[in-house]
């Protein structure tokens, strides 16, 4: 694996094409996002993708401003969502041990493994995506509580981060910005 352009050359998207995803392609997506590891193969990542007219205006009312048009001209946006109740698939998922166990005296535990875990599998996707030709634009700036409310009522689903896929338009990119120098950033223990 020497192909880095999706770190080195791919850009986050403002601006989209009006091109629509086919749903073959975001299945396969998270056939490929499945695959990332996460701690006792765990897996609470939960992925709403929002495709439709009816879906975003379901979405436009926790959007800020600043990310309402981008979000509602993108051909889909993904919630990024986490399962509080993950490990009741550890049986599933992580057979040869108890690790429901591990979970369930510590409700401190059970969210900062599924918000960790869930971060990390909503990374694989934005890699994932590009990998599969797709533009992503990460984001925070909507009201979670929204979201939760409008998409997640009667589950244990929590909404993390949301994330616009499509064909960019390049017309819609901001420069390159600069990154930290592994001295500002790193250690060498």
């Amino acid at each position: 694996m020497t192909d880095f352009s999706v770190f080195t050359e791919a850009r986050t998207h403002n601006k989209w094409s009006d091109r629509p995803i086919a749903d073959e392609t975001l299945k396969r997506l998270y056939d490929l996002v499945k695959m990332g590891p996460t701690s006792a193969n765990c897996s609470p990542g939960r992925f709403v993708f929002v495709r439709t007219k009816e879906g975003k205006e379901r979405l436009r009312p926790s959007l800020s401003r600043g990310n309402t048009d981008k979000t509602m001209a993108a051909p889909v946006t993904v919630i990024v969502a986490h399962d509080e109740e993950f490990y009741e698939r550890m049986p599933e998922l992580f057979p040869h041990a108890d690790a429901r166990s591990w979970f369930t005296s510590s409700p401190e535990t059970i969210h900062e493994t599924a918000f960790r875990n869930g971060s990390l599998q909503g990374a694989y996707l934005i890699i994932a995506a590009r990998m599969l030709g797709l533009d992503a634009g990460p984001m925070s700036g909507f009201k979670n509580k929204l979201v939760d409310d409008e998409f997640f009522v009667g589950t244990t689903w929590k909404s993390n981060f949301l994330i616009n896929l499509g064909y960019g338009d390049p017309a819609g990119l901001f420069g390159r910005l600069p990154r930290l120098a592994f001295d500002d950033a790193c250690v060498l223990a």
